[in-house]
């Protein structure tokens, strides 16, 4: 084929590609419905062309377009990757990761549910076999759920319930797939009715294998990206390289999934990329992903969709019944997952609550596309697939696609409409004009220090000013008038300006290099929680994510496991540090927060509104400095070598900054402003090497501190040190319950907690001690112990603390004041001491 003519007809795909977009926008349809529109009507076109005898003119066109190189290995070896890869890249892992439940099962169990509900539907309804039955199922289970998602976004659908769709469909796609080779291999090799327990059984090794070989390609890529760390072109180059190398290793030399290889290379590389490589570039490595997916999209639909003519060739009366018996069972199988496993979930409380409109839009959002088009393709390209076989896979799978897309893909926005989902309610109402008013207050002044450089007339600055601020004052009286909006909803409007003001002010950091890449997706995170529970839940929400971006996680739990049963101190030491970064962060960015309160809220909800936020404010900020307080106390040291290093890569900003300056003055030429630079990247990646924390020495110190241990030699607190297991604890946490047999003694190395017994209480805080009562009488507790703040706990055994206690004197007079403090008898614990010196009070 004549290399200029095919390279025309690709560089005028990419113009139709071009022109497609804003087509769609205007006709208020899914971009996916348009591409496949005009990629069917160029097949059928050429088709036209080719075979009429009107015209020869366009033959040789014809016979390029239908002539081009379109096989399901392009699809699946090029197009493939691309789109997942980006689709990983793009994700905001940290946030999947709180709904990963709901993700996985809806993903994994809607792709078995669709694949055996149509499998067996057609096995009844048609003489095929039952392999080939559930090999259409397995083909016309993934789902695009691009318009969906794009809908959603538009009519300010709950963030949460996007993510969860993208999520689905990313892990939908790869399960599809690894099911689809999984029956392949079954028609191929004539196995009419394959054993579906020994199917099933091969599916995870298809996953795990798949998983850990993305896995550790990934950690080999950003190990070698890291090394060209000033070389930004072959960081990119290497990413592009990951996706494709990880898919073909994974087919042909492991034999698991190239899909799943390519989700789990994409996700390390989320994870892991930005403390490894400078903010700009992986900025421009994720912008250039995000073009190749575009095209690559595009493409996809396009070409697969100037397939369509040629599969349908051979379309019979009786196969648009077995179309139907498809849609039906696709529909219902979805159904089943949308209206019974999600309130299932939602009950056990492992998934947001989807109201039922919402259900309703993506049961009719789940179009099929590009990715069933390419598998069915792949079928009728085997010559190993009998011929009946090849013809209805082909037939039946673009009959479905074309269903959803036509009929679908142009209702969805209709059927939206219908459900009222695209109308705001009161409060987005509310929110909406608050925005505007904002906005409006923030543009005044922009304006009036622009007017005055521009030096314009007074007499045409003050007329605008004039116009401008009667705007303003209209916007800011509608935003205060608003009868429809309760106390409790300017309360939350409030809230989500403030965590809106909060998540801006982040990333403006990230970009000054205040705050590092390696700490960024955490900080916006936390500030799109925020977000979310003000919009959900209002002011409860927003205590409840604010606490939860202090507290102590799961992982750092398992960390802490890890380390006092096998003695890892690697993912705790990791861990520490980058908690006590992240308080670091949060500390800068809420002490910001109190100027945008009294200078935007006040304004628009009043003073007892912005009070009520300055109180919440300031209990953040309390809960970040107790929490950053105690890691002072258990890392004196590394808290120290932290805060060297933050003032290090401040200064380094702020030189950054005067260079640019004096480069844009003319004050330096391109040479030397390239020296500068390249000295200043050299000491900035030496500065963003964090100091190693090394927590078994850092216990000892912490020891040391104890007014309690006070008489003890050194050899005694490095075995105290080696027996002592640290236990942490979130505000709010139970640590002890009434009538609980007592076990052992806990030591406050930071926080603080609240003892209650028999009506009265205590508040112990850092170098004092609970439990103790209980083990020196021989009886079930008596008190109720709970952590007031983020707390860590120092913990010995019952055996270990009597022997510390016959060897400390200090520690048995804390013992004895402990007990003269709740009116306990010290002679009934404690044998008589000489030494009466007055020690710590402890409970």
């Amino acid at each position: 084929m004549d290399i200029i003519l095919v390279t025309t007809i690709i560089a005028s795909l990419f113009l139709v590609i071009g022109a497609t977009e804003p087509f769609a926008a205007r006709l208020r349809l899914p971009h996916s419905v348009i591409l496949a529109v005009l990629g069917i009507l160029i097949g059928a076109g050429a088709t036209f062309f080719l075979n009429t005898e009107l015209t020869d003119a366009l033959n040789p066109v014809a016979e390029a377009i239908l002539g081009l190189p379109i096989r399901s290995n392009v699809f699946l070896y090029v197009f493939l990757p691309t789109l997942l890869f980006q689709a990983t890249l793009g994700m905001n892992l940290r946030r999947m990761l709180d709904d990963w439940v709901p993700i996985l099962v809806l993903a994994v169990v809607a792709v078995v549910v669709a694949t055996l509900s149509v499998g067996y539907a057609l096995a009844w309804a048609s003489a095929l076999p039952l392999a080939a039955c559930l090999l259409i199922g397995a083909i016309v289970s993934t789902t695009d759920p691009s318009a969906v998602v794009s809908i959603f976004r538009s009519i300010s659908a709950p963030r949460r319930l996007a993510r969860i769709i993208e999520g689905e469909s990313l892990l939908n796609d790869a399960a599809a797939i690894a099911l689809f080779g999984l029956f392949m291999g079954f028609v191929m090799l004539g196995l009419p009715d394959p054993d579906l327990g020994d199917a099933l059984a091969r599916f995870p090794l298809l996953i795990v294998g798949g998983a850990l070989t993305g896995w550790l390609a990934a950690r080999i890529a950003v190990w070698i990206m890291a090394l060209f760390g000033r070389h930004e072109l072959a960081q990119i180059s290497i990413s592009v390289a990951l996706p494709y190398l990880a898919y073909i290793g994974t087919e042909q030399i492991v034999g698991a999934s190239g899909v799943i290889a390519v989700v789990a290379a994409g996700l390390t590389l989320n994870l892991t990329a930005p403390g490894r490589l400078p903010p700009q570039s992986w900025t421009n490595l994720r912008e250039l992903w995000d073009v190749l997916a575009h095209w690559a999209g595009a493409l996809i639909f396009i070409l697969a969709a100037l397939l369509i003519p040629r599969l349908l060739e051979e379309v019979r009366l009786t196969d648009f019944v077995l179309v139907g018996v498809v849609i039906v069972a696709a529909v219902a199988a979805r159904a089943v997952i949308l209206f019974g496993l999600l309130p299932l979930l939602t009950l056990l409380k492992l998934s947001p609550a989807v109201e039922r409109p919402y259900r309703a839009a993506i049961l009719w959002g789940g179009l099929r596309g590009a990715v069933t088009l390419a598998l069915a393709l792949a079928v009728t390209e085997s010559f190993r697939v009998p011929d009946g076989i090849q013809r209805v896979v082909g037939i039946l799978a673009t009959g479905f696609t074309l269903f959803t897309l036509i009929v679908q893909g142009t209702t969805l926005r209709w059927i939206i409409s219908r459900l009222g989902l695209d109308r705001l309610s009161p409060i987005d109402e509310a929110l909406s004009r608050q925005v505007v008013a904002v906005a409006l207050q923030t543009v005044r002044e922009d304006v009036s220090r622009t007017t005055e450089n521009y030096d314009l007339s007074h007499e045409t600055v003050r007329s605008e000013a004039k116009r401008f601020g009667e705007r303003l004052d209209q916007a800011v009286k509608m935003a205060e008038d608003s009868a429809d909006i309760l106390d409790r909803d300017r309360i939350t409007l409030g809230l989500i300006a403030l965590a809106g003001h909060e998540r801006d002010t982040i990333l403006v950091r990230v970009r000054e290099r205040t705050i590092s890449a390696r700490m960024a997706e955490q900080v916006i995170s936390d500030a799109d929680r925020l977000i979310e529970g003000a919009r959900s839940q209002g002011r409860s929400g927003y205590q409840r994510a604010a606490r939860r971006s202090v507290a102590y996680g799961r992982a750092f739990r398992a960390a802490v496991l890890l380390h006092g049963r096998l003695g890892l101190s690697g993912p705790l030491a990791q861990m520490t540090a980058d908690r006590f970064e992240l308080l670091l962060s949060q500390r800068l960015i809420l002490r910001d927060l109190g100027a945008f309160i009294d200078g935007r809220i006040r304004r628009i909800h009043g003073r007892r509104v912005a009070d009520l936020l300055h109180e919440l404010l300031s209990r953040r900020i309390e809960a970040v400095e107790t929490a950053l307080e105690g890691m002072r106390l258990q890392y004196p040291g590394y808290a120290e070598e932290l805060e060297r290093r933050f003032i290090r890569r401040t200064a380094m900003r702020l030189e950054e900054r005067e260079y640019v300056a004096m480069r844009e003055d003319g004050l330096i030429g391109a040479e030397v402003y390239t020296a500068l630079m390249q000295d200043l990247d050299a000491r900035r990646a030496a500065a963003e090497k964090r100091p190693r924390l090394d927590v078994t020495l850092q216990r000892v110190a912490l020891i040391r501190q104890f007014p309690l241990f006070s008489d003890l030699d050194d050899a005694a607190l490095k075995r105290l040190g080696r027996v002592l297991k640290t236990r942490y604890v979130d505000a709010g946490e139970l640590i002890i319950s009434k009538n609980s047999h007592a076990k052992s003694v806990a030591f406050i190395a930071s926080g603080a907690v609240e003892l209650e017994t028999a009506g009265q209480s205590w508040r112990l805080g850092r170098g004092e001690m609970f439990g103790q009562m209980a083990i020196l009488s021989n009886r079930t507790r008596r008190a109720e112990v709970r952590a007031i703040a983020p707390t860590t706990l120092l913990v010995l055994d019952e055996d270990r603390f009597r022997r510390l206690l016959a060897r400390s004197k200090t520690l048995r007079q804390a013992v004895r004041a402990s007990a003269e403090t709740r009116g306990i008898e010290p002679s009934g614990l404690l044998p008589d001491d000489e030494d009466t010196t007055a020690p710590p009070r402890s409970q």
